[in-house]
């Protein structure tokens, strides 16, 4: 019997992937095809390069123009909110102190810095972000200056008329100017600081993704050259050398630029910022020294508080006792703005200021003296008079801190402005030098193809 022979089936149908696989591989074998493949490879990388390197200068210019033009000046309409309820709580007690005899000057500081600081609020409330910590400071702080307003208004009539009440209004109004007002405003303020600081964050660091990619693309680029050296004896390769050209200008624009900006920015904060913020401070505490210097002289003694010294326990005036808190506050201020000036007209107000403090403790210890002795009217002379009075020593402080911060400013705007401008053209330049960069790669591989035809 014929055993019967079966038919072995037909191989199975390769797929088109897998052919094309196949004839990727054999094109691989051969020096035109690894000339493509490292053409290919050469312009991914340079416009990698170009696209990472204009993303994150792109990142890092905007921050630093935020820093410029946005956070660094809303913070300071944070601080003049803060510093103008402050100088309005201190007029209005002045007011207070010369009853019927108040200046126009005196009731227009009181004006000016409630419009200040309603206006600052209206600015601060157009760049808060809706149901933010910030908001919520504003919402809070509109809703008091109004309920502060009519208090000292209140203080006012009845101190015109003669009333002791008058005392009490103002005294209410300067607690709800104090542990109300005041926080909030320094909440607002520390946000908005908060924010300045981000934006240094965020434009500061160096952009390491794109100088590591800058690099391995002049890497790339240095062994094409050599490989295609070694293979043809020809030293230069147009398309090669002037994509190596355009990656190493757009690196080193990179470095250089974003050296440069960083050292203008770091510069705007240790010179601008910082001492700004302890100006702020050290302005603000003398504020609140002569509101309480007044108010000791318009409570007479009606308010008190406890302390120890030396083991012994003492009652002793509350305002008295916040005015010496708030002048070592403003003395610590005033030695730390000195010791962050790094110019002569940066240190000679605040130097000025230090000499008008010591002046004002002088003249405050001999008005404390006058009054505790009873000579009340000598003590009010002493402090709100015409002349050799602790108001001119306060005025003189107020208006030397005022130059000093208007110094830094300038100086804070030179800085970040010279770090903002040395990022000016580096995104498009980075994209645009990289395209090219990436076309001199494929023109010069494309050279080296053209004599395999």
């Amino acid at each position: 019997m014929t055993p019967t022979i079966t038919a072995a089936p037909p191989p199975p149908r390769r797929t088109a992937f897998a052919e094309g696989l196949d004839r990727l591989r054999a094109a691989a074998t051969t020096e035109p095809g690894r000339l493509r493949a490292l053409g290919a490879v050469l312009a991914l990388l340079v416009l990698a390069f170009g696209s990472v390197a204009a993303w994150q200068t792109t990142d890092r210019a905007a921050a630093a123009d935020d820093v410029l033009h946005k956070s660094q000046p809303l913070s300071s309409a944070a601080a003049d909110i803060y510093r103008s309820l402050a100088d309005a709580n201190t007029a209005a007690s002045s007011g207070f102190l010369a009853g019927g005899q108040e200046s126009a000057g005196t009731r227009d500081r009181y004006e000016r810095d409630i419009d200040t600081a309603a206006a600052g609020l209206v600015t601060a409330a157009e760049s808060s972000d809706p149901g933010s910590p910030s908001a919520a400071s504003i919402t809070r702080l509109n809703t008091l200056l109004p309920e502060y307003k009519g208090l000292v208004e209140r203080a006012r009539t009845y101190n015109r008329q003669g009333f002791p009440v008058g005392g009490a209004y103002l005294r209410y109004a300067n607690e709800k100017m104090q542990q109300e007002m005041l926080p909030a405003a320094e909440k607002l303020y520390q946000k908005e600081n908060q924010r300045l600081e981000h934006d240094y964050a965020d434009a500061t660091p160096y952009p390491w993704a794109a100088i590591a990619l800058g690099v391995l693309a002049l890497a790339a680029l240095a062994w094409a050259q050599h490989r295609t050296y070694r293979r043809t004896n020809r030293v230069l390769n147009h398309g090669l050398v002037a994509a190596t050209a355009a990656t190493g200008i757009v690196l080193l624009w990179l470095v250089v630029g974003h050296s440069v900006a960083r050292a203008g920015l770091d510069d705007s904060y240790d010179h601008g910022v910082r001492s700004m913020d302890v100006l702020h401070d050290a302005r603000v505490a003398s504020l609140k020294a002569r509101g309480n210097e007044n108010l000791t002289l318009v409570s007479r003694g009606a308010e008190t508080v406890k302390v120890t010294e030396d083991g012994e326990e003492r009652t002793v005036d509350r305002y008295d006792h916040d005015f010496t808190t708030d002048m070592a506050l403003l003395a610590q201020g005033l030695d730390r703005a000195a010791d962050l000036a790094d110019d002569r007209a940066g240190r000679q107000p605040v130097t000025a200021a230090e000499g008008n403090m010591t002046e004002w403790r002088h003249r405050h210890a001999a008005a404390r003296e006058q009054d505790d002795n009873g000579n009340y009217q000598q003590a009010l002379a002493l402090v709100i008079g015409a002349e050799g009075s602790t108001g001119d020593c306060f005025d003189s402080v107020d208006d030397h801190l005022d130059k000093a911060l208007a110094h830094e400013q300038r100086q804070f705007l030179r800085a970040a402005g010279d770090g903002r401008d040395a990022m000016t053209g580096l995104p498009a330049g980075a994209a645009v030098l990289a395209v090219l960069a990436a076309a001199g790669a494929v023109a010069g591989i494309g050279r080296r193809l053209s004599e395999y035809r």
